[in-house]
């Protein structure tokens, strides 16, 4: 079993700065690919970046391309979600979420996932 812990959300003004963790336990991740995914209030749940955890390649939503990074931290066993220049339409509860499939950015592939850390930002 894996364990997904996400924190760092919070109400931000637009154009600010956020990151959220993802703690994970449980089980070795070096063959795991992490992603984030996020759920606005009456939207489907959508994919927002991802990163596999053994050589760091990433894939990002082309609607956070250039604002969101996606790291992490092997000693920590923590993903990291860096959100810059937030936007409203950023406003959702974004999900941590892990996955024994390649850099596949689909929802059905992730086996495990956080509670979810509400992100609010205004205008």
């Amino acid at each position: 079993q894996v364990q997904l812990v996400e924190s760092g959300g919070g109400l931000v003004q637009a154009g600010a700065s956020l990151r959220l963790s993802c703690a994970a336990s449980g089980r070795a991740f070096s063959s795991y690919t992490m992603a984030w995914f996020r759920q606005a209030p009456g939207k489907e749940r959508e994919f927002v970046a991802l990163i596999r955890w053994s050589g760091g390649n990433t894939i990002s939503a082309d609607s956070v391309k250039g604002r969101f990074t996606i790291s992490r931290d092997n000693a920590k066993n923590t993903v990291y979600l860096q959100m810059n220049d937030l936007k409203p339409e950023d406003t959702a509860v974004y999900y941590c979420a892990a996955s024994r499939q390649v850099l596949v950015p689909s929802l059905g592939a992730y086996d495990y996932w956080g509670q979810g850390t509400q992100v609010t930002v205004s205008s």
